[in-house]
Formats: C-alpha cells, structure tokens, sequence
C-alpha cells in the first residue's frame, strides 16, 4: 500500500511538471519574437529626430512625417499636387544589415528600398531601388495580386516562404541583408527566415527579366545607392532603425 502511494505522488508530480512546461511553451509563443543585435550597429533613426533623412528630391522631411512614441508616422496629404514624401538616407550604402520594425495601419502599403540611385532623371525611390514590401496581407488589394506582392516579398520577384506577418497595428520586426560580396540578399520577418535571393549576375537579371521592371533603365542598377522608405499613400510607421555595414 505504502508503494502504491509513493508511485501516484511520482506520477502526480511528474505530470504536473510537464503540464508546467506546456504552459511555459504556450507563454513563449506568445510573446513578441526580438532579435539581439550586435552592438556595434550604427543608428539609423533613434525616435527623436529625422537627422540623417530627407524626402527624396528634396530638402529635409515635410509636415506629413511624425514623431510620435520613438517612430516615424507617414500621414498622407489630402491633396498632393503631384507630390510624393518618400524619405531616403542622406548616406549611401552597399553590404549592409538592416534591421527595423514597421507597422501597418488597414489596408496600408508601403516598402522598403534599397539600392537608391537619387538623381532628377529618376522620379522616384522605386525606379532605381528593389524593395521588399510592407502591407496589409487582409485588406489591401495588391495582396491578392500573387504572392510576390504580399509582406516580406521582394517586390514582384520572390515570394516569402511562409506568412509570418502580425496583424494590423502591431509591429513586424524586419531585417534585410544586401551583400553583394557574398552576391546573397535576404529577409528575415519577426524571427524567420523566409526571402532568400541574389543581389546581381545572371540570377538577378533573369528575376528582373520576368517582373514589371524588365524595361526600367535604372532599375537594380545601382549596388552603392540610398536606403528608402516608401510614401505609398496609405498611414504607416517605422521604429528602431539600425544598419551594420559588412
């Protein structure tokens, strides 16, 4: 009898214990993927100034850019008189790692560019500079227009392996490599690994060959060029900003 009670305490504790351990599991899931960074990465935007940024073409950040809680906020204008508010680095970059968190509000679409060539013959970021895209997978329309469009894509070229995008109005912690040592370029959406692809060569050039940028002169053209954040009309936010040069 004695053996019997000590075998079911066992067992109560054992199962109790690996109850204890689902539940910490399940906690884990929940909680916002971080990555840690080196810490001789480089500051792009802290939360408290757009020092080191303008609108491309043009001089310093307009109204329609907001600090507001340690990020940049677009807020697009009513009328725009043939204007746009893309902002671009006042450096340029070639092999680098980029980390930033975007957040999107119902129905945003906006990018994130790099390879920026800034020059009046070219009227925006994205005539020169690939881009991987920031949306609402539910409810903006270009979703629906093949993967190749949707979150974490590189714009019209790769698809991402898998959906990892967090819902409207919650941040998405993004990191870009460009390495064109290496010729490899990836992203990497709230902790997975899901866009891998050349950054020039034969690989690239048949990518482009199948997109819409197949006849754009410039396009990917430019291996030293800007890093840009894409007015597409639609309310969007960036936070944490930060590159390390390889």
């Amino acid at each position: 009898m004695k053996k019997l009670i000590i075998l079911a305490l066992v067992t109560c504790a054992l199962g109790c214990k690996q109850k204890d351990q689902k539940a910490e599991a399940g906690e884990a899931k929940k909680e916002p993927v971080m990555e840690t960074l080196p810490k001789d990465w480089v500051t792009l935007f802290d939360g408290t100034s757009f020092d080191g940024w303008h609108e491309y073409l043009a001089q310093g950040v307009s109204e329609h850019w907001k600090l507001e809680d340690g990020a940049m906020v677009f807020y697009p204008p009513a009328e725009r008189h043939g204007k746009s508010f893309n902002l671009v680095t006042d450096k340029e970059y070639t092999n680098f790692v980029l980390s930033l968190e975007w957040k999107v509000s119902e129905a945003s679409n906006s990018g994130i560019f790099w390879g920026v060539f800034e020059d009046a013959k070219y009227g925006q970021p994205y005539e020169t500079g690939p881009e991987i895209q920031v949306l609402d997978n539910i409810a903006h329309p270009d979703a629906k227009a093949g993967t190749t469009h949707q979150a974490g894509a590189l714009y019209d070229m790769i698809a991402p392996s898998k959906e990892v995008v967090k819902p409207v109005g919650q941040w998405n912690l993004c990191i870009i490599t460009i390495d064109h040592e290496r010729n490899i370029g990836s992203v990497r959406l709230n902790g997975q690994n899901i866009v891998e692809f050349p950054v020039h060569g034969e690989e690239w050039d048949a990518m482009v060959a199948k997109s819409k940028f197949a006849d754009w002169e410039g396009f990917g053209k430019y291996q030293t060029g800007k890093i840009g954040l894409q007015d597409h009309g639609d309310v969007v936010a960036y936070r944490n900003i930060k590159i390390k040069e390889l």
